[in-house]
């Protein structure tokens, strides 16, 4: 990992706690594979791994012979660990679950304050300086109660957020292709297509991967789609919106959209997003920050623990799942 990331992730409190799990062969991470010692990557049988990991392909992994179990202290493990890790029987674990929880708590405030019109009515009263109660006119169908929300894809963001709204009165919809109407039901969504999600939702919320088959999923057709005055939640990846239908559709004022996420990552200094009234962006701040990243390295020690234990891990990444995951 890069050594920022230790600096951030892994205080003097985890590194103790290793040191009664394991043997640790470096208290501070190694820059490179070609950095660290060949002694110790013989005798090596975990390893810790967050951003900045250089790609561990097959070359890499036959200069660990005794690797038992990959911990990514992060999220996603696609794209830079080889398929052959699996198939030499290596367990793969990640905090893809940890760095769930404050993107669904990001994504419950964004919903409760979009419905709210939090963003629009905070501009409303710095402009007019009054209270013009119950201000219906500047915020039309204003309020939580009985709306709908419908969340794109049951990841485990998307399931955690349908569960933090358990606790509303709302209306949910899911659309996952991978999930059955029954499990959605046990989720408290009820499952529809893409199509009718669009149309019925007054907040729309994507948590779906980025794959080739998902990339744009939500394009001028989907946008068109939605109702006046709905929002457009994006904590996930900006791909699998088409930028260009949304800028035109936001330009003329009919929906709003909470972005988190763009495509690019970071918008031209030019982009009319910055300024329309109805965006509220964000820059990639949903996920772990600050002292929420303490719960990636608390969540990697319980999985070393388990595994040292002989115990099953919790968030074992399945080399058969990967295809559709983030």
């Amino acid at each position: 990992m890069h050594p920022f990331v230790r600096e951030e992730l892994l205080h003097d409190r985890h590194i103790a706690r290793l040191d009664t799990l394991c043997s640790l062969a470096s208290r501070n991470p190694f820059p490179s594979f070609d950095n660290a010692p060949q002694k110790t990557l013989a005798k090596t049988e975990i390893l810790i791994t967050s951003w900045g990991c250089p790609s561990i392909d097959r070359a890499v992994l036959n200069q660990l012979p005794k690797l038992k179990l990959i911990a990514h202290l992060a999220g996603s493990v696609k794209g830079f660990i080889d398929e052959y890790a699996w198939r030499r029987g290596v367990k793969v674990t990640n905090a893809v679950a940890a760095n769930a929880v404050p993107v669904a708590e990001y994504t419950l405030a964004a919903i409760l304050f979009a419905n709210k019109r939090i963003f629009q009515l905070n501009r409303a009263y710095r402009k007019v300086r009054e209270n013009r109660s119950p201000w219906s006119r500047e915020a039309p169908d204003v309020g939580n109660y009985r709306k709908t929300i419908g969340l794109v894809g049951a990841s485990h963001i998307g399931r955690l957020v349908l569960q933090y709204l358990q606790q509303h009165d709302f209306n949910l919809l899911l659309y996952d292709p991978y999930v059955s109407p029954l499990d959605a039901r046990d989720l408290g969504a009820a499952k529809v297509g893409l199509a009718e999600l669009a149309s019925q939702s007054d907040v729309v919320s994507l948590h779906a991967p980025l794959l080739p088959e998902t990339r744009h999923m939500f394009g001028s057709r989907e946008l068109n789609l939605m109702k006046d005055h709905a929002t457009l939640i994006n904590t996930a990846r900006g791909g699998l919106i088409d930028q260009e239908a949304l800028t035109q559709e936001l330009a003329n004022g009919r929906l709003f959209a909470v972005l988190d996420t763009t495509d690019p990552e970071v918008l031209d200094p030019k982009s009319p997003l910055y300024e329309l009234p109805n965006v509220f962006l964000t820059p990639h701040i949903a996920g772990s920050l600050g002292n929420e990243t303490q719960r990636l390295a608390e969540c990697i020690l319980e999985e070393i623990a388990r595994f040292v234990k002989n115990a099953p891990l919790q968030h074992a990444v399945k080399r058969e799942e990967l295809d559709r995951l983030a």
